[in-house]
């Protein structure tokens, strides 16, 4: 076993937590997100963007701060647990015209589904009769 090497092998590493941008912000929530995404304190974030935007010219620096909020993806309501959920808010988050077009062709499929389904089942021909009486 490595000198180097502190955490147990059979555990894996621990998992990066993305970028967003917060839900409990000030303004756009763009400084809560990157110090909840650093593990820093919010405070000296703010004053990093406060004098960055001071030094760089109001308006630039402004311009900046606003294009980062509305590029940055909201932070998750509830934290995805898998994989799947991740990337599932991923592309609700990234696009909501392809998510939904998604979530309308599965919601016909299912509609498809159901309606076969139904047919089957209160059709003419389903003779519940016969499968009732069959056994005697």
């Amino acid at each position: 076993m490595s000198h180097y090497s502190t955490q147990n092998p059979s555990t894996p590493p621990p998992l990066r937590k993305p970028l967003y941008r917060s839900r409990n912000g000030c303004f756009l929530g763009v400084c809560k997100g990157l110090a909840e995404w650093r593990d820093i304190s919010v405070f000296w974030i703010r004053l990093a963007v406060f004098i960055a935007i001071w030094l760089s010219g109001l308006w630039l620096g402004l311009a900046v701060y606003v294009i980062a909020g509305l590029i940055m993806k909201p932070e998750p309501v509830i934290e995805p647990s898998n994989d799947v959920e991740q990337e599932f808010y991923d592309d609700i988050a990234s696009s909501r015209k392809r998510a939904l077009k998604q979530l309308k062709r599965s919601f016909d499929q299912l509609d498809r589904r159901t309606r076969r389904l139904e047919h089957a089942v209160t059709s003419n021909e389903y003779d519940w009769e016969r499968r009732l009486h069959s056994g005697r």
